[in-house]
């Protein structure tokens, strides 16, 4: 048996070793939060609880039919933009970011249904602001991919003023 056909063995026996578990995402929703969908898209997701509930579009990609990704939630109440989030989601479930309420930023991890429900340590502040940045700028590139210069230019300028929250 050569090197390849070893290897190849010995990865088939390891994957044949793990709990069924081990193979689903680590990102699960806390049990009783409920799967949002794009009315758009019909791309799903889990909203982080400071959201508020109402219509939520996804701009990102969609694997699956669940957000993954870099990218955005936006609620919309009638024709008006609200609230937003800019981060990570795995397999629709949020991983890191910020949310942009009316008040201010939120930011870090999301935990018990929310981002930044927990104090926060400056490392982890700092990773949020600049996955929150990263997703403002695919954003960004999403809609001028749509021929949207006017969307590209104010997702732009959001990431400019995420990366400024991290100086």
């Amino acid at each position: 048996m050569n090197g390849a056909h070893l290897l190849g063995a010995v990865l088939g026996l390891a994957g044949l070793a793990l709990p069924a578990s081990a193979a689903e995402s680590p990102f699960r929703p806390v049990p009783g939060s409920a799967w949002s969908q794009d009315p758009a898209t019909g791309c799903r997701f889990v909203r982080p609880a400071s959201l508020t509930e109402g219509p939520t579009h996804w701009a990102g990609a969609c694997r699956s039919g669940k957000a993954d990704g870099l990218g955005m939630l936006r609620r919309r109440d009638g024709g008006a933009s609200s609230a937003a989030f800019y981060g990570e989601l795995r397999d629709g479930v949020p991983a890191i970011g910020v949310l942009d309420l009316a008040d201010g930023y939120v930011v870090g991890r999301f935990v018990n249904g929310d981002i930044g429900t927990r104090d926060t340590e400056w490392q982890e502040r700092l990773d949020s602001f600049r996955v929150a940045a990263r997703a403002a700028r695919a954003v960004s590139a999403r809609y001028a991919a749509q021929k949207n210069p006017r969307s590209a230019a104010f997702y732009k300028r959001v990431a400019e003023t995420l990366d400024m929250q991290i100086e």
